[in-house]
């Protein structure tokens, strides 16, 4: 099974090269999984992991959350929570179009980087900040990164530019580039693995239900299962779901058989 986003697209790209050698489930893929644990997860635990590193005030600043997936939504929606003035990045329209009708500003990263006093990538591409980004960022701009390796920031672009680097506490390095300081967390990694303690139990829970139940699934159904990225079953998802309600004590209504038979008719209601 594969728990990540950037994982599965590593997968699905082995699969069209031919190099995928057996039945993989994209875990990733669970409502149960990207819509909580990347959501709300990653949202919360970068948040953590960056006041933990800096002790940074996030009302009133500019934040700048480049990419708007799962990560992103949840990221975006903490920080603007605690009062940031919210900027999205994107590169796929429709993501954008989201990020508008939520409420933030959207743009390119080379308009967002001029007035950002703290920039978070979740994107899970390559140097989405790069030394274009770098040459226009103000003194004082925080950068950090929460969804790939610390590829997708360009340090040595950084490092190549800077008169002079220096460690000020756990997590946090300074850059003086032309007189302006870049503060770079975590060395570009994971923020929320390496200034914190990652995502809550209470979210995780469902993440690895997902990975259990798979493998049980991959194990009972092994005949039959050709070389392939496959989904997590439907009915696997919403028992998680449905085991995750019963742990915090809630109940949900069902339908009525006349309420079954209604939505499956076509005779009233068109």
């Amino acid at each position: 099974t594969e728990e990540t986003t950037t994982g599965v697209i590593r997968l699905e790209s082995m699969l069209a090269d031919g190099a995928l050698a057996y039945p993989v489930i994209a875990v990733n893929e669970a409502d149960t999984k990207h819509m909580f644990d990347n959501r709300y997860g990653t949202g919360q635990s970068t948040v953590d992991g960056l006041i933990r590193a800096t002790n940074f005030l996030v009302a009133g600043k500019r934040a700048v959350v480049a990419g708007y997936g799962w990560c992103g939504k949840g990221l975006a929606s903490r920080l603007h929570g605690l009062g940031a003035n919210l900027i999205v990045t994107e590169i796929d329209p429709t993501r954008a179009l989201e990020a508008v009708m939520d409420g933030y500003l959207v743009m390119p990263m080379s308009e967002a980087a001029k007035v950002a006093d703290l920039i978070i990538t979740v994107t899970g591409d390559l140097n989405v900040i790069d030394g274009r980004h770098f040459e226009v960022m103000k003194d004082g701009v925080i950068v950090a990164n929460s969804g790939h390796f610390n590829d997708e920031i360009n340090i040595p672009a950084l490092e190549q530019m800077s008169d002079s680097r220096r460690t000020l506490r756990d997590f946090v390095e300074e850059f003086v580039v032309d007189g302006r300081k870049i503060y770079l967390l975590a060395e570009g990694r994971l923020l929320n693995l390496s200034a914190a303690e990652g995502h809550p139990a209470a979210v995780m829970d469902m993440s690895f239900a997902n990975q259990a139940l798979s493998v049980e699934y991959l194990q009972r159904n092994r005949d039959g299962l050709t070389v392939k990225v496959y989904v997590v079953p439907e009915d696997i998802d919403k028992e998680i779901a449905s085991l995750k309600l019963a742990s915090m004590g809630i109940e949900i209504d069902t339908l009525t058989p006349e309420q079954e038979r209604y939505l499956k008719s076509w005779q009233t209601g068109t």
